[in-house]
């Protein structure tokens, strides 16, 4: 990994400092996107996997560890060379190996049982896979939006913004990270008696849930929220011995898997204890359906409900609360609006919704996908994104 150069440095400074003083920074900024849907051929559609909930834990991933492996090793790597750039990186890797290995039998069934699965599949220490799972408990970025259009169908749309500060590639003016996460980006099909149950975004290896949809049910998205009582000391806790919070990951693919309607998984979310703070962005099968959830590690702290907007028709959740007033260093929420009121409720639709997440700084270089669900015929589409320069870095 190339160190960032002085001249590098210095244009993201400037563009720091001209982005706090207006929100508009052409070109690094843009006018609301009509044209960005059907993506074109930069936006690579990914793959589909079937994910047979039947099979032992063990087996489940196996087939696609196996496929992913080598993308799955870069990534890790990267990751690994991260903790190395603090401390020896041997001695990194053996501590990985070891004591994150341990880790596994402490973890909710079956997670630890499909994460040695993956292990042996891809050929890999468990220690590293584990590693790599938790690793996305802590740095994720994003934008969320749940719409109804004019005849009441819902709408749930997202980007996903990863490897904020996590190594610059000097050659590629891009985050090294999010550069590694977009050959693992992948849909999976979870099925259960050879039938979907549910469908969500996966990063190949991580086992946790992100962004999905329970066809004729709900649609759910988490991104991260900044406390200083957040996810480090949630894994502190778990680590010592306080099983009390869940995983968010894991917690969102339950709550997708098992929820028999939006009103349960609602509750659920404002009340189970959780590991890290966090935004839920949260869409039913009805009129009105739609909500932001943000949450503390042990409480709730606003229901956001998108029939009580200011718009009542759409909901969108940054990295910010929504009762707050954006940081005016990255505030992707006012364009995010702006972009949605001028498509108005008439036009929303699939492509409306993507060529609002296609405009600069709501696309911005950390984003590694964009996802479009609807509801009622549990439609999941995914998009790996590039921006193209010039592009803001968050």
């Amino acid at each position: 990994m190339k160190n960032v150069t002085l001249g590098t440095l210095l244009l993201y400074l400037s563009l720091f400092v001209a982005r706090s003083l207006s929100q508009d920074v052409p070109p690094y900024t843009e006018d609301c996107r009509t044209d960005a849907y059907p993506p074109s051929a930069k936006d690579i559609p990914v793959k589909t996997y079937v994910l047979n909930l039947d099979l032992p834990p063990q087996q489940r991933w196996a087939n696609l560890a196996k496929e992913k492996a080598p993308q799955i090793k870069d990534m890790i790597n990267s990751i690994i060379n991260l903790v190395g750039s603090v401390v020896n990186t041997t001695e990194a890797i053996a501590f990985v190996d070891k004591e994150f290995a341990l880790l596994a039998d402490g973890l909710p069934a079956p997670y630890g049982d499909e994460m040695k699965g993956i292990a042996t599949a891809a050929n890999i220490p468990l220690g590293q896979v584990v590693l790599y799972n938790v690793f996305y408990e802590l740095f994720t970025l994003c934008t969320s939006i749940v719409a109804e259009a004019s005849n009441g169908t819902l709408y749930h749309a997202r980007n996903l913004d990863f490897g904020l500060f996590l190594g610059w590639d000097v050659e590629n003016d891009t985050w090294s990270l999010s550069e590694k996460l977009r050959p693992l980006i992948i849909n999976v099909d979870y099925q259960s008696k050879g039938e979907t149950v549910a469908r969500a975004v996966h990063f190949a290896g991580y086992i946790g849930v992100l962004t999905g949809v329970k066809p004729g049910v709900l649609t759910l998205s988490m991104n991260e929220r900044f406390q200083l009582d957040g996810g480090y000391i949630g894994f502190i806790k778990w680590l010592l011995g306080d099983h009390s919070g869940k995983w968010m990951g894991f917690f969102i693919r339950e709550v997708l898997v098992d929820s028999i309607s939006y009103e349960a998984a609602k509750k659920s979310i404002m009340t189970e204890e959780l590991l890290a703070p966090a935004y839920f962005i949260l869409g039913g099968n009805s009129s009105g359906q739609g909500c932001v959830i943000t949450r503390s590690r042990e409480t709730m702290d606003d229901l956001e409900e998108m029939t009580k907007t200011e718009s009542g028709w759409f909901v969108l959740q940054t990295n910010y609360d929504n009762w707050k007033n954006a940081p005016f260093f990255d505030d992707r929420r006012t364009p995010g609006d702006k972009c949605m009121n001028r498509l108005t409720q008439n036009k929303v639709g699939l492509a409306g919704i993507y060529n609002v997440l296609s405009t600069k700084p709501v696309l911005n270089l950390l984003t590694t996908y964009t996802a479009l669900m609807q509801v009622n015929t549990g439609y999941l589409e995914t998009y790996i994104r590039n921006c193209p320069q010039p592009c803001f870095p968050w």
